[in-house]
């Protein structure tokens, strides 16, 4: 019940705000004619691709570790491996581009609940839907043979069984790893098995070792062999993709000293991105926001903290809005370029290795580990904004 009163809300805030501007536009030219090409089933999977529009959110499609998650995502996906295609996604700002896109023929299939009441003869709706709001997905005029095979392949209980698969994706029981204990001798200040490697390899970065091993135990429990269902490998869980960037080759991700030293690598690379945050221990904060929720929704939220006026530069300002892009309200903003996130799992995460990191330091308590809530906003200076512009 909660993913469909999530779901009714997305839609809500997603329809009204563009409600007006879908009314005032226009679906077929002078002629009367509808300005698509007709690119129907045959043609689809002779090109062995289909193309999806939606817009991101947590229902939709969103970003986690590198992979692409959200019922109506993973929905059409199951769809295109039915009809033998890959799928390729394309992220619109607002429903009225989703059906921009269907109605010029740059796309095939819009994975998004569509108002049913738009007068609009230039869409075919089929598959999913939601009656109580009378919303549908659909698809371009001239797709009718793609339609009737949406309808015939899709079953109301597809929809329940992805939001059963999600869930368990993101639960800690999708990670196959042993768990070890966070300290392997307390009296002689043992971490790990893996301490040297860390002492090693955090010098190159700059980093106290014993932050890389508070890391590694939130990534893997020092678990070499960890692997996770998006592909994460190792102690650190390199991506695939991450680990070829790196030069790390696929035979030796769960190397030990492979794994942590491409990690440092890439822990190395995002310092240098977060180089306009000056303070040595908040870049520290914002790499390791990085490590987990990735860069790029990073600077999303750091750009909605200096446009509510925080500090965009220090990690308790800018925790707020990584919470937020949550949010509808603000993963919509014009601002934010990449969209939703759970951003609770990444906050949480820089939460917990500072913590341990204390802990292994001998420090009993640590202060401001929180974040601020968003209230008053702090005043931003000009230098402030001149720097992070």
């Amino acid at each position: 019940m909660k993913i469909y009163a999530a779901l009714i809300c997305f839609l809500l805030a997603a329809c009204g705000q563009r409600q007006r501007s879908m009314e005032e536009s226009t679906w077929a030219d002078d002629s009367g004619s509808v300005n698509s090409e007709e690119i129907d089933l045959s043609e689809i999977q002779s090109n062995g691709e289909m193309i999806m529009v939606t817009l991101s959110g947590p229902q939709t499609i969103y970003d986690y570790h590198g992979k692409q998650l959200g019922a109506m995502y993973m929905l059409c996906q199951k769809f295109a491996d039915e009809l033998g295609v890959t799928l390729r996604v394309d992220i619109c700002r607002d429903t009225t581009e989703i059906i921009r896109k269907l109605t010029n023929g740059d796309a095939d299939i819009a994975a998004f609940y569509l108002p049913k009441n738009l007068s609009n003869d230039s869409l075919i709706y089929c598959g999913p839907k939601l009656d109580s709001l009378n919303v549908q997905w659909a698809v371009g005029y001239g797709k009718d043979e793609l339609a009737d095979k949406l309808k015939k392949w899709y079953r109301p209980a597809f929809l329940a069984d992805v939001n059963k698969e999600e869930t368990f994706l993101l639960s800690h029981r999708s990670i196959k790893r042993r768990v070890f204990s966070p300290m392997l001798n307390a009296k002689g200040g043992i971490i790990s098995h893996y301490d040297q490697l860390f002492i090693n390899y955090s010098r190159i970065i700059r980093w106290d070792w014993r932050l890389m091993a508070a890391q590694c135990y939130q990534e893997s429990t020092f678990d070499p062999q960890a692997r996770s269902w998006a592909g994460a490998c190792g102690l650190m869980q390199i991506m695939p993709g991450t680990a070829e960037q790196l030069g790390l080759p696929a035979a030796s991700i769960f190397e030990p000293e492979s794994n942590i030293a491409a990690a440092a690598k890439y822990i190395g690379q995002l310092t240098e991105k977060f180089s306009d945050v000056s303070n040595s221990s908040e870049r520290t904060k914002f790499v390791l926001a990085s490590y987990n929720g990735g860069f790029f929704h990073i600077r999303d939220a750091m750009a909605l903290a200096q446009k509510h006026g925080r500090n965009p530069h220090r990690w308790d300002d800018v925790a707020p809005y990584v919470l937020q892009l949550s949010n509808p309200t603000y993963y919509n903003d014009p601002i934010v370029e990449h969209g939703y996130m759970r951003g609770s799992e990444t906050v949480d995460y820089v939460a917990k290795i500072l913590q341990r990191w204390a802990s292994y330091r001998g420090v009993k308590s640590v202060s401001r580990i929180g974040i601020t809530t968003l209230g008053t906003p702090r005043r931003a200076t000009h230098e402030r904004k001149k720097k992070y512009q």
